[in-house]
């Protein structure tokens, strides 16, 4: 397994359970894929874009570090991409 950082870029109008509710999924999406979270957390709340994303200008920035399966990154990249409430994701691998 290896080492990687997530950053999502969230809606900004979501309500505190919505969000909740989005981390979890988030994190367990990790798992499903016999993955391992180390640390989820909030990074920024409702910071402005540089460029529009799906007509926001604003957007709750989650971080995640997980380790996991360097095959299974295409699966849990595309179930990021089904949720409508992630505007954008990034995947890192950490060295």
């Amino acid at each position: 397994m290896k080492k990687y950082e997530a950053i999502f870029i969230v809606k900004p109008d979501l309500s505190e359970e919505a969000k909740k509710n989005l981390f979890r999924q988030i994190n367990d999406v990790v798992i499903k894929n016999s993955g391992v979270v180390t640390q989820g957390a909030l990074w920024a709340e409702k910071k402005k874009l540089i460029f529009p994303i799906k007509k926001y200008t604003e957007g709750v920035y989650y971080l995640l570090n997980f380790s996991l399966n360097p095959l299974a990154i295409k699966e849990i990249h595309h179930a990021y991409k089904l949720n409508e409430n992630i505007l954008r994701v990034l995947i890192t691998l950490m060295k």
